[in-house]
């Protein structure tokens, strides 16, 4: 039966392999008229960066350089979405408040301490989303004062997947304006008066 199947060559592996990972083609320009899913980091083409509550809030800010993130979701051990983390979460003033509160050392913060739990998320619907335009997401974006916005898609039974993220950065990006995207406000009246130019 296996006669007509000659068994592949092989190889060794190389020293300083690295693996196949996931990855999203994102336009490298987009327009405030485009769909609003080309500015979506799309969780069923990129692999989620995630931490864990326990991980100290140092833990996850190294994560985010590795990774080229400033968000991270915060899953338990059956990666069910308990929160999110944000670098402003871990740079600002959130870990040192924590720490005094708690009389630990900066150090001993965790992620836990800091993050927004699931119960305190707004998320967009994946329906909408595809009937907007990048236009729409701006100013959802703007309206909130947000950096970030999650999207979720609904199965049949109406319960929720989270499947993708904006982000003010890369919507920046994609547009071709450079912003600050610690000062929301000031940075899509930026973003508008670039574009009306």
């Amino acid at each position: 039966m296996l006669r007509d199947y000659l068994p592949l060559s092989s190889a060794m592996l190389q020293a300083d392999v690295g693996y196949a990972q996931p990855t999203q083609a994102v336009p490298e320009r987009a327009t405030l008229e485009d769909a609003a899913p080309v500015v979506m980091t799309d969780l069923t083409r990129v692999t989620a960066v995630i931490c864990l509550p326990g991980d100290t809030v140092d833990e996850a800010h190294r994560r985010m350089i590795q990774r080229g993130v400033r968000l991270l979701l915060v899953v338990d051990q059956d990666r069910k979405v308990l929160g999110l983390i944000t670098a402003t979460d871990i740079l600002g003033e959130k870990p040192v408040l924590a720490a005094s509160q708690r009389g630990l050392h900066r150090n001993e913060v965790m992620v836990r301490d800091v993050m927004t739990p699931q119960e305190r998320l707004e998320v967009l619907s994946m329906s909408e989303v595809r009937a907007a335009k990048v236009g729409h997401i701006v100013s959802t974006l703007q309206k909130a004062g947000r950096q970030h916005a999650m999207v979720v898609d609904y199965d049949e039974r109406g319960r929720q997947t989270v499947r993708g993220l904006f982000s003010t950065t890369q919507i920046a990006r994609q547009l071709g304006v450079a912003i600050q995207t610690s000062e929301i406000a000031r940075t899509f009246s930026e973003i508008e008066s670039m574009l009306a130019r």
